[in-house]
C-alpha cells in the first residue's frame, strides 16, 4: 500500500496535515465522536471559523472551577450526561445513559477532575488531558445493582471522600446535580454538606466562551442544512401521496446524523388538524396536500449543542386560509417585539412581564414560555409568561454569551391549526444577534 492510499485511509481529510481545522486528531479511527467531512465541507463553503476545541474544554473547565470558589464548594460531583459533556467534552451512550447513570464526574476546587466511566471503555476519556484520575463504581441504579444498591453508592462516596480529602481540605460543602437516593445517602453518610449543583452547572453554562460560540454557529449551519433538506422532501412527497409525519421528521434525524449530530430530544412535528393542540407527537398520518407542517427541532448537533429552530410551512398548491395567514403574522410581531427587547442588562422580571401581548383568542394555548436559555440543551433561564412568574424564581439579568430561543405558538382555541415559530438569539455586548437565518414560509407571510 502507498503511503498516500495509507494516508488515505488513516485521515478523515487526505487534505489536511495531523489535525483538523477544529484542533482534533485527523484520524479516520479516532475515539471522540465529532463532525463530518460533510460538514466541514459546508462550514467551509459558508466562510465560518470553526472553534479551537482544546481551548473550548480549557475555558468551560475554568468557568466551573470559578464557580466552586466563589460559592466556597469544595467540590461539584455531576451525574447528568450533559454536565458531564460540558466539564469533560466526552461521551458515552448518551441517551441510555440520561436513565441510567453508569457515569460521573467530580471537579475539585482546586481543579484536580476525576471522571467515573464504564468499566469496559475508559478509553472514551483519555483523549481530554484535563481529566486527570479515571476510575469506575459510579453505577448503583437498580437493574444493574439490584438489591446491593446501597453497598454499591457507599463504596462510591467513599472514592468520593477519598479524592476530596486530598483535593479540597476540610470543605465538605459538595454541590451535586442528580443522583440516586442511595447515592445521597452515601454521601451525606460520611460527611458531606450536599449543595445545589444544578445551580452551579447551569449559572455556568449560561455564558457562552467565544469558542463555544463558534461551536453553536458551525451546529446552527448544520441543523438549518438538514431542515432544508426535510423541507425539499416535503414539498415534493407530500403532493403525491402515502407521506408520513415519521417520513417526514426521519429527514431532519438523517441531515443530523450525516452531518455529525447527535440525537433528537422530542417529536415535536405534526400536520393539519394535529397541529392544533400543539404538542402531539409526530406519528403514521398521511400529509396531504394543502395542510400546514409545523415543528421544533430540540435537536442535539454537532459538538453537542442544541439547536432549537421552529418552522411551519404550507404544503400545497392552493392559498392557506386568511386565519392562518393572520395567526402567522401575530406569530412574527411576538417574536420580533421579544427578539428587540434582547441586551445586557435587561432583566428576566422585565421580559416577563413587558413585550407584545397575545390576542385573547391565542392565550389559552400559547407555549409555556416567550424564551428559554439554550446551550447543550434547553437551558436556564426561562422566561415565562406573566401568568407563570414566580417570585424570587429567576432574579437575573441578560449577560453577554447567554444564547435564547424566542417562541410563538400562535394557536386559536378549539381551531384546526397552530402556527409554530422560534429563533436561536445570542446576546452581545451592545445588543442581541439571531443566529436563525432559515426563512419564514412566503406563503403564509
Amino acid at each position: 500500500m502507498t503511503d498516500y492510499v495509507a494516508q488515505t485511509i488513516r485521515k478523515i481529510d487526505p487534505t489536511r496535515g495531523d489535525r483538523l481545522g477544529d484542533g482534533t486528531p485527523n484520524d479516520n479511527n479516532r475515539v471522540e465522536i465529532g463532525p463530518t467531512q460533510l460538514a466541514f465541507g459546508e462550514w467551509q463553503q459558508a466562510g465560518l471559523t470553526l472553534p479551537n476545541l482544546a481551548q473550548m474544554r480549557h475555558d468551560r473547565w475554568a468557568r466551573l472551577v470559578a464557580a466552586l470558589s466563589a460559592r466556597d464548594f469544595g467540590g461539584l460531583l455531576m451525574f447528568d450526561p450533559l454536565n458531564i459533556r460540558y466539564a469533560t467534552d466526552t461521551t458515552n451512550m448518551q441517551l441510555w445513559n440520561t436513565h441510567n447513570p453508569f457515569r460521573a464526574c467530580l471537579i475539585c476546587a482546586d481543579g484536580h477532575m476525576v471522571m467515573w466511566e464504564y468499566k469496559n471503555a475508559p478509553f472514551l476519556v483519555t483523549f481530554n488531558p484535563l481529566v486527570k484520575e479515571l476510575r469506575s463504581g459510579a453505577t448503583f441504579f437498580y437493574n444493574s445493582t439490584g438489591d446491593r444498591g446501597e453497598v454499591a453508592a457507599k463504596g462510591f462516596a467513599a472514592q468520593v471522600d477519598e479524592i476530596m480529602r486530598a483535593h479540597a481540605g476540610s470543605n465538605r460543602r459538595l454541590a451535586v446535580d442528580k443522583i440516586m437516593i442511595h447515592g445521597l445517602r452515601a454521601l451525606e453518610g460520611v460527611g458531606f454538606e450536599v449543595m445545589e449543583g444544578e445551580e452551579v452547572t447551569e449559572r455556568t453554562r449560561a455564558i457562552k466562551t467565544p469558542d463555544e460560540i463558534l461551536a453553536m454557529r458551525c451546529a446552527h449551519h448544520a441543523c438549518e442544512a438538514a431542515i432544508a433538506e426535510m423541507e425539499a422532501f416535503t414539498r415534493e412527497n407530500v403532493p403525491t401521496g402515502g407521506v408520513s409525519e415519521d417520513a417526514i421528521w426521519a429527514e431532519l434525524h438523517k441531515g443530523n446524523i450525516k452531518r455529525g449530530g447527535e440525537w433528537i430530544e422530542t417529536r415535536l412535528l405534526a400536520s393539519g388538524p394535529r397541529t392544533n393542540p400543539w404538542f402531539q407527537e409526530c406519528g403514521p398520518r398521511i400529509v396531504q396536500s394543502n395542510e400546514i407542517v409545523a415543528f421544533d427541532t430540540d435537536l442535539i448537533g454537532a459538538y453537542g449543542f442544541c439547536i432549537d429552530i421552529s418552522r411551519t410551512w404550507w404544503v400545497g398548491d392552493h392559498a392557506p386560509t386568511n386565519a392562518m395567514r393572520a395567526a402567522f403574522a401575530h406569530g412574527r410581531d411576538h417574536m420580533r417585539d421579544h427578539q428587540a427587547r434582547l441586551k445586557p442588562g435587561v432583566s428576566i422580571r422585565e421580559l416577563v412581564m413587558e413585550g407584545h401581548q397575545l390576542e385573547p383568542q391565542y392565550w389559552a394555548q400559547k407555549y409555556s414560555c416567550k424564551m428559554h436559555g439554550v446551550g447543550l440543551c434547553d437551558e436556564w433561564p426561562y422566561v415565562h409568561y406573566p401568568d407563570g412568574w414566580i417570585e424570587g424564581a429567576f432574579d437575573a439579568v441578560l449577560e453577554p454569551g447567554m444564547v435564547l430561543c424566542a417562541e410563538a405558538l400562535i394557536s386559536p382555541e378549539g381551531g384546526d391549526f397552530s402556527i409554530k415559530l422560534e429563533d436561536q438569539i445570542l446576546i452581545t455586548e451592545t445588543g442581541c444577534e439571531n443566529l436563525t437565518r432559515y426563512p419564514f414560509d412566503a406563503a403564509l407571510s
